[in-house]
């Protein structure tokens, strides 16, 4: 019998304000789900920074705990896909964003949410990929299928962040010539030891240049910031050359001829992790966990537990956080 309560992070309106604390919560409270689960470790996204600090796009309803990850231990199953004592992850659909997430000892989900924790892969390992691990290893899914490490270089901007950093080590265990884009001058190292064999300064993609195209550079890119500097990317991708597009943090807008696509033959893949079919989920993951892993990238983290979430959202709004946090929970 699992005990009554339990402790979370949870956000609170209070005057036009929003205040994260530790507080006690009923599993009575939890939302209904055949799967009731232990969380263990969480980890700390750009979508729970935003809905911390009470972003209305991403969770409408507050009190709310966030937490867009979540891996640990079922211990109660609805549903005979399942067992108890089971070790499961849980990322992406609504979790975290307007159902109660992994920032919290419990959660209580749908059991379509629910991907069992391949072999080869800790639960420690499963959150430090995370969504962004998951994001990152759908973009490369997509982009191996349809170029070859022959083929030519790869960019990937916002480097340090969670998907970039990620892909990096990734495509680099892979095989590939990976330039790294970054506007932390300072992480050009630490760039290098994940993997990229060239690091450029994040200014030379942000100038904007109204020409349709630009000298061709690249057979590839995983972007994960969006406006000038995918522009300019998809500008200078090489003919049959392959674009990933996952993020906005930049700009949600695109100032673009159709000339790189009908000229160039360059395909753009939009890629959403948030609904991404669990067949092809349960194929990355497995990927992450057996021929992708990398013992460099897993070892770059920050572990800490509720009370320093306040502190690191602070961190990641400001664009100052490093690499991965994750949260043990229990």
């Amino acid at each position: 019998m699992e005990k009554s309560q339990f402790k979370a992070f949870v956000v609170t309106e209070k005057e036009n304000n929003f205040i994260g604390e530790i507080t006690q919560r009923n599993l009575s409270d939890l939302p209904n789900g055949e799967l009731l689960i232990k969380v263990h470790y969480s980890s700390l996204n750009y979508k729970d920074a935003l809905s911390v600090s009470g972003n209305r796009g991403v969770t409408k309803n507050y009190p709310h705990t966030p937490g867009i990850d979540a891996v640990g231990v079922i211990v109660e199953s609805e549903d005979s896909t399942f067992s108890i004592n089971e070790e499961v992850i849980v990322t992406s659909y609504d979790l975290g964003m307007n159902t109660d997430g992994g920032f919290g000892e419990y959660i209580r989900v749908p059991s379509a949410w629910v991907v069992k924790l391949p072999k080869g892969l800790s639960m420690k390992e499963a959150m430090i990929y995370g969504t962004a691990g998951l994001t990152a290893g759908i973009s490369i899914l997509r982009l191996t299928q349809l170029i070859k490490p022959n083929d030519g270089d790869i960019v990937v901007t916002g480097a340090t962040g969670g998907v970039g950093s990620l892909s990096i080590a990734i495509l680099n265990k892979l095989g590939y010539f990976v330039t790294a884009v970054t506007g932390k001058e300072s992480e050009k190292e630490k760039l290098i030891e994940l993997g990229a064999k060239n690091v450029i300064s994040r200014s030379e993609f942000e100038n904007t240049d109204k020409r349709p195209l630009l000298k061709p550079l690249y057979i590839g890119a995983i972007d994960t910031v969006g406006g000038t500097i995918l522009e300019n990317i998809i500008k200078t991708t090489i003919p049959g050359g392959v674009v990933t597009c996952c993020g906005n943090v930049a700009s949600p807008k695109l100032d673009l001829t159709v000339f790189p696509f009908i000229l160039r033959g360059v395909t753009l893949i939009g890629i959403d992790s948030q609904n991404y079919p669990m067949s092809s989920r349960e194929i990355v993951w497995e990927k992450l966990a057996g021929p992708w892993k990398s013992e460099v990238l897993l070892n770059s983290y920050e572990e800490i537990t509720f009370d320093k979430i306040n502190e690191k959202v602070e961190l990641m709004l400001k664009g100052k956080l490093k690499g991965r946090t994750i949260i043990r929970c229990s």
